[in-house]
């Protein structure tokens, strides 16, 4: 064949196909103009008329979502359109007028939102508190996308009605109660630890979700006496770790949905 010929043919390939960064484009606006990059992990690489070119995808949609012609960072994790910005919901990306006390709801249930994400994509079942479940995260509520089995009863009553009120609950497949979560946008992050002092003869890991700011905070009120049986088994994740565990969650699992075993 004509290299010129073989040249147009190419061409005419490759006009086909959409370039990268208007495949994360059309997902979001499929999503509203927004998304986490965990949801862009899952989504993108589905699209059957896009080129990547890469053993590293997911790294070209990092990349991408950086760049500020199209697109803006929210929060860790979140990201949206340039050409959206004036139409998201409130709970997305609330303005000014919205009192702080509101905002601050948003970016606690969007925190557990993560969370109960990054359960489901491991294979737990996942809990919030009842009084959450109509809370919103990204356009749902979270009721939606946590388990709709009732608490499961793993042990005495004053003991599940505690951990009733724990932000976010992990439990494995014999239902016990494996991770628990407790995100401290401004409460007091010794309340949470009293909670997790109940649970402390059960084989559970618990979790404070905070920003890094907080750290040392959680630090000084973990070394109270009255936390040494727990001490060890306490970890701290501020928001940015917590967004990159999510977005590496939905990568393993993207990749392991493309495997055949």
């Amino acid at each position: 064949m004509d290299k010129s010929v073989q040249a147009s043919i190419k061409t005419k390939w490759n006009n086909n196909f959409m370039k990268q960064h208007e495949a994360v484009i059309k997902i979001m606006e499929q999503n509203g103009g927004f998304a986490t990059l965990g949801y862009l992990n899952q989504k993108v690489l589905k699209l059957t008329d896009v080129e990547w070119k890469t053993k590293t995808p997911f790294a070209s949609i990092r990349r991408i979502v950086q760049d500020e012609r199209f697109f803006f960072k929210i929060k860790p994790g979140l990201w949206a359109l340039l050409s959206h910005k004036n139409k998201l919901p409130i709970e997305i990306f609330p303005s000014d007028v919205i009192p702080k006390s509101e905002q601050e709801t948003f970016n606690h249930s969007y925190y557990q939102g993560l969370l109960v994400e990054i359960g489901n994509l491991k294979k737990y079942e996942t809990f919030v508190p009842s009084q959450d479940r109509n809370k919103q995260f990204l356009g749902r509520r979270l009721g939606e996308i946590s388990s709709h089995v009732d608490f499961y009863q793993f042990g005495y009553d004053h003991i599940v009605r505690k951990t009733k009120t724990i932000d976010v609950c992990w439990f494995n497949i014999r239902k016990m109660p494996n991770m628990l979560f407790e995100v401290e946008h401004s409460t007091d992050i010794q309340n949470s630890l009293l909670k997790f002092v109940e649970l402390q003869d059960y084989n559970t890991k618990f979790f404070i979700v905070a920003d890094k700011m907080r750290k040392a905070e959680y630090v000084s009120k973990l070394g109270l006496n009255a936390f040494m049986p727990i001490k060890n088994r306490v970890q701290f994740i501020d928001y940015e770790k917590l967004s990159e565990w999510h977005t590496k969650t939905a990568e393993i699992v993207s990749l392991e949905n493309n495997l055949s075993f």
